[in-house]
């Protein structure tokens, strides 16, 4: 798995590698804003994480996501602020993200 220094290198090079489809967390799913394609927890697997830290206020943090679903049709990104900043969702979900959130990953 790559190494990015930043958010934005991440997201790069992602998308370089073809997680094209842009996700945003929806409650119980993840959402494609452009197609309005949603993808449940148990319809999407995540591949890849990136954590990242404020460079000023440790409680300003994202975690970038490659995901794919599982039947190979779609790839994309989610990122997900988490701590204060972090979105509502599903217990599903929580527990799906935060398998990926732990420090030093």
């Amino acid at each position: 798995m790559p190494s990015y220094d930043t958010m934005v290198e991440a997201l790069n090079g992602l998308k370089a590698r073809g997680f094209t489809t842009d996700f945003n967390l929806a409650f119980d799913s993840v959402r494609c804003a452009a197609t309005g394609v949603c993808l449940r927890a148990e319809e999407f697997e995540i591949i890849e994480h990136y954590r990242f830290e404020g460079a000023t206020n440790p409680s300003d943090s994202s975690v970038v996501y490659g995901i794919a679903s599982k039947d190979g049709n779609m790839k994309g990104v989610l990122v997900n602020a988490y701590g204060v900043y972090s979105e509502p969702a599903s217990d599903d979900m929580i527990r799906k993200l935060s398998v990926h959130e732990t420090p030093g990953n």
